[in-house]
């Protein structure tokens, strides 16, 4: 096992939900129950998750975003400056597969961090749960400072009003930053030890349809990269030595869909010139492209996490397909600095993926197996 995160099996964050929590979440919805009957059953829930985390051999222990409607929006409504709204035309991108719930984040004054967050509290609660068992390491995931910048300036629905909020666009990206160098101090001082920002924006940058969009009115994509690069760099400055702060870039994952397509090649460069300790990366199929990207990674600090698994679908990969994969990569990363993982959550909005959760767990014992061949042989 790896003796620091990301560990060399590790998973990006949410797990499926079991049947009474979603029975609880429509009770609340409906008014049958109180906000304090719903957080006791979703502590319910969150202390078998990580008990069966555990069980599975997992070191880096989440709450599997079960107090979560989406794996971005529930985050980012409760910063200051941010509110949550219902578009009129629904949300604002297009999955392949089935349409995500309508709605968003928009900016309606300067954006803080919000001390009185509620995902510290949910932390504590994980971290609690977690215990002092030696090996496992409660992890907290949250999106990333580019969400806002993606939703604001490459695919605002015309709500937006961040150019009457930030006449001058640069004091926008430095409070994205001071919000996110707020967010870090915040969790590490609640006992985080293992963060991870969740990011779509860099799939949005890659996929050749997007780019062209973005081209079509007057915007670099580029140049929109180094921005990127830019502000996460400016949030990590001050991050502590004991604190290990990974990414995950996410093509898309709503009930098995998705959003983006197009290899790590157009932003290889300014996606690696960020100073995360650990990417995860999607790997699981054609639309991701090969590993030549991975010639730009040059951290040796840092580790990849490649998702060659999907978690999208129950069938189970091939042992030494896979196996072959991890093997191609190291033309690139040396075997130390690979890990393993799905490539994305299995339930990124609350419904969660098409399969079951016993084939979710199926997947999960399937990538220790590999883990053991490929890394104690």
């Amino acid at each position: 096992m790896a003796s620091r995160p990301p560990f060399r099996t590790d998973t990006v964050g949410s797990y499926l939900r079991p049947a009474f929590l979603h029975q609880a979440r429509r009770d609340f919805a409906q008014g049958k129950i109180d906000r304090t009957q719903l957080t006791q059953i979703e502590d319910r829930a969150i202390l078998d998750l990580v008990e069966q985390q555990k069980a599975a051999g997992i070191q880096a222990i989440t709450d599997g975003e079960f107090r979560r409607g989406f794996w971005h929006i529930d985050f980012l409504e409760n910063l200051h400056g941010i509110e949550g709204y219902t578009p009129d035309a629904g949300y604002n991108q297009t999955f392949h597969g089935k349409a995500a719930p309508a709605y968003n984040i928009r900016a309606t004054s300067r954006i803080a961090f919000n001390p009185e967050h509620p995902f510290l509290a949910h932390f504590d609660f994980l971290l609690k749960a977690v215990g002092d068992d030696e090996g496992n390491l409660a992890k907290a995931t949250i999106p990333s400072p580019t969400m806002i910048l993606r939703q604001e300036i490459l695919a605002n629905d015309g709500s937006s009003r961040i150019h009457d909020i930030y006449p001058d666009l640069a004091l926008f990206y430095q409070d994205l930053a001071q919000t996110y160098r707020d967010a870090i101090q915040a969790f590490y001082t609640h006992g985080c030890r293992y963060l991870q920002f969740d990011d779509t924006n860099w799939a949005f940058l890659i996929d050749a349809d997007k780019r062209k969009s973005l081209e079509a009115k007057g915007i670099n994509p580029d140049d929109i990269a180094q921005i990127c690069t830019r502000i996460i760099n400016d949030a990590l400055r001050d991050k502590p030595d004991d604190l290990i702060v990974t990414t995950h870039i996410c093509r898309g994952n709503h009930a098995s869909s998705w959003l983006f397509s197009g290899g790590y090649e157009p932003v290889a460069e300014a996606l690696f010139a960020t100073h995360y300790d650990g990417f995860f990366l999607e790997y699981d199929s054609e639309r991701s492209g090969d590993f030549a990207p991975l010639r730009h990674w040059s951290n040796t600090n840092s580790q990849i996490v490649l998702g060659l698994i999907t978690s999208k679908f129950p069938e189970l990969e091939q042992a030494e397909q896979i196996k072959a994969r991890i093997h191609e990569a190291t033309r690139y990363v040396p075997l130390e600095n690979l890990c393993i993982s799905p490539q994305c959550g299995f339930a990124s909005t609350e419904e969660g993926n098409k399969l079951t959760a016993e084939e979710q767990w199926a997947k999960i014992r399937f990538l220790k197996e590999i883990e053991h061949q490929v890394w104690a042989s």
